[in-house]
Parts: structure tokens; sequence; C-alpha cells
């Protein structure tokens, strides 16, 4: 796999992280969690949508955004909100970039889309007047599109 990382910055909904898991566990992306986190790893929905594939993986827990994107100093960061005007589409992927999503009522704060890290604030289109996307849904539209531009790497 194409060495790519997917933050969620503060998650709130247990299934969508679960999700996020069998995302990472199938694709070889690092998924990173920044907290605080609204629920707990003990939490059914979250084991149920993760199912076995917790053990498979890359997963790591931060304290806050800026430990997470320390720990990641080299790659460029795409901000995914609904109010960027850049389709994720016209993105040409890399290894080593970073996709950032925000939690699932609010998207990501002011503060998050301004960091100084951010390379490109980006949109995942859909029909007008549509509030947005499922986050776990739309980290698998955003990385299976920079593993597909990467050429599938490691993938059968």
């Amino acid at each position: 796999m194409a060495d790519l990382h997917v933050v969620f910055d503060n998650p709130v909904i247990p299934s969508n992280t679960g999700n996020a898991i069998r995302l990472a566990a199938v694709t070889g992306a690092h998924l990173h969690l920044v907290e605080p986190l609204g629920f707990n790893f003990d939490d059914k929905h979250l084991k149920r949508a993760g199912l076995d594939y917790h053990d498979l993986a890359d997963l790591q827990i931060h304290p806050n955004l800026d430990a997470c994107l320390d720990s990641l100093a080299d790659g460029r960061l795409f901000a995914f909100s609904t109010g960027a005007s850049t389709f994720h589409t016209d993105v040409n992927y890399q290894d080593g970039d970073i996709l950032l999503f925000g939690t699932e009522p609010t998207g990501l704060p002011a503060e998050a889309l301004a960091h100084p890290r951010v390379t490109e604030q980006v949109r995942i289109p859909m029909l007008p007047a549509r509030r947005s996307m499922n986050l776990s849904n739309s980290a698998a539209v955003a990385v299976f599109e920079a593993w597909r531009q990467l050429g599938f790497s490691g993938g059968i």
C-alpha cells in the first residue's frame, strides 16, 4: 500500500471509527484518531463495525491535532470540508499524504482548516442542499481515490 494517512479529528460516532479501522486494514492506510474521542474502545458499535480487523489496522491515538501532525512531519495535508472549492479528485496524491476529516456533527473547526500545515482544503462532490456525507464513507471515497492514483500499490 502507498503510505497514506487518514486523520479523524475528535470522532464521536463509534461505528464510523469502526468502519475506518476496517478501511485501514483492507487498504493499508494508517488511521490516526485525535482526542478527545466521543466513545471508548469497549463500545459494542465500534467492535461490531471493525469486526475482526482491529489487529490488522495501523491505528494511533493522539492527544491533540498538533501532536498528530508532528508525528507526520513530512506529509502534505488535505483538509476535507464541504466549504472547499477543490474536488478531492483534482489532487495528485503522493506517498505520505495526510487526509484530515472533522468530527461527524460539525466537520473540521475553523482553526483546523486554517492550520499552517494544511496544503489545501478539498471536498467530495455531492448534490446541492445536502449537509454532508457520512464520515467513514467520506474517508473511504478519499482513500480509494488516492490509492487508485498510486496504482493500488500493494493491493491484489
